[in-house]
This record gives structure tokens, C-alpha cells and sequence, in this order.
């Protein structure tokens, strides 16, 4: 078990909750609101220098007591919000529902497990050899991924969050916590919930459709007398 340099991991817990910060600013900016790019580099420069103060000034600090690191994939997600307002891309769904399913799936089953609700030693795998073989096939499938132009977006940030672990062994040398950590989790959780939410809110606007003509014997005949828009 090879675990990452304890000054690797203060410099990208400065760095990825500066990511975190920022992208948390510019997605609660109202969408009517143009953001010229000047805005998006200082919120992103102020947000990196807020957490590189020393010490308990910094808020990286009490994140860390709460939250340890932020996982790669969700810096890298982070990033690419940040990238997307920059250009003033509006149309990029970084959390997808398949995407956000995978990973509330999998996060729960990691977080239970962790608690000692399973008991299965999902989580500790994440530093065995094992680990190093998921993260060859996960940036494998992310390579193909993105030259099939399926779910580009993700497809980098995962590959992203994967380079980061194999290389600098970041965030704590454990492969789920390059891929998952309770922010991005909530983050999949909470995209499940409105894109169910928006399902039902569509399903109770869908308007009556009137009986066709062909439908109107069958009316007829089970004694209910069809609308008609012509009055008497």
C-alpha cells in the first residue's frame, strides 16, 4: 500500500477546494445572468487564494476536518463547470442521469460498507492490487468512451481523477476516494431527485387528448357520451 506525500495532499486539498468553491459559485449565478469571463477568473482567483491561507484561516482547513479531500472526479467536474461558464457553454450536463445513478449506486454501497453495515471490505480494496487493475480498465473505458463521443465531459474527468491516483497516488492512496467522496455522492443523489421530480411535474401537465373518431363507438358503446367542442 503506497500512500501519497503528505505535502502532495496539502497542496491538492488547497487547490481542489479552491475548484469546489468556485464551481459552487458560478452554478447558484442565475442563468438569465450573462458572466463574462473576467467575472469567472475572479471568482476562480479569489476562491485559490481564500484557501491558501494559513492554517485555520483557510477554510480548506474546517472543509478537511469534515470532508478529509475532495475526490478527483469531483474536482475534475468541478473544473469543467468552471470551464463551460468560461465559454459560455450553457448546454453541458455534467451529471447526466446514467452518470448519476453509477455513482449514487456506488457510493452508497462504499459508504455502508465503510460504516460496517456490509462488512465486505469494499473500501479497503481500493488499495490492493485489484484497485490498480480497475483503474487500467476504467481508463481503458474512458479513452473509448471519448473517441465514441459518448459522455465526453465525464469520460476526462474520470480519466483525470484515475491519471491523478496512479501517478501521485491523490487523494489518500485509495482508488474510491479518487472516484467518490460524500459532496459528489449528495451531488448524484440530488440530480436523481429532480430529474424524477421534473419527470412527474411533466407527467401531471400532459394535457387530455380528445376521443379521435375512431374512438367514438367504443364510447358509445360503454355508455359515455364524447366531448364536443361545438356548442348547440
Amino acid at each position: 500500500m503506497a500512500l501519497p506525500e503528505l505535502a502532495w495532499q496539502f497542496v491538492y486539498a488547497r487547490l481542489a477546494w479552491a475548484l469546489v468553491l468556485a464551481a459552487l459559485v458560478v452554478a447558484i449565478w442565475p442563468r438569465a445572468w450573462r458572466m463574462p469571463r473576467a467575472v469567472v477568473g475572479g471568482i476562480a482567483g479569489a476562491s485559490l487564494l481564500l484557501m491558501l491561507l494559513p492554517g485555520a484561516a483557510s477554510p480548506a482547513w474546517h472543509l478537511g476536518l469534515a470532508f478529509q479531500y475532495p475526490s478527483g472526479l469531483l474536482a475534475g467536474l468541478c473544473a469543467a463547470r468552471l470551464h463551460a461558464r468560461w465559454a459560455d457553454r450553457r448546454d453541458a450536463a455534467l451529471m447526466p442521469p446514467g452518470f448519476a445513478a453509477v455513482l449514487a449506486v456506488c457510493g452508497t454501497v462504499l459508504y455502508l460498507d465503510a460504516f460496517g453495515l456490509l462488512a465486505r471490505g469494499y473500501y479497503y480494496a481500493g488499495f490492493g492490487l485489484g484497485a490498480a487493475v480497475l483503474a487500467v480498465l476504467l481508463a481503458g473505458a474512458c479513452a473509448l468512451a471519448f473517441r465514441r463521443g459518448h459522455g465526453r465531459v465525464q469520460a476526462c474527468a474520470v480519466l483525470g481523477a484515475v491519471a491523478l491516483f496512479s501517478f501521485t497516488r491523490l487523494p489518500t492512496g485509495n482508488l474510491a476516494d479518487a472516484l467518490l467522496d460524500p459532496l459528489l455522492c449528495a451531488w448524484a443523489l440530488f440530480s436523481l431527485g429532480q430529474t424524477a421530480l421534473r419527470a412527474l411535474l411533466r407527467r401531471g401537465a400532459r394535457p387530455q387528448v380528445a376521443a379521435l373518431p375512431q374512438d367514438l363507438p367504443a364510447l358509445r358503446a360503454a355508455g359515455a357520451e364524447p366531448f364536443s367542442p361545438i356548442k348547440e
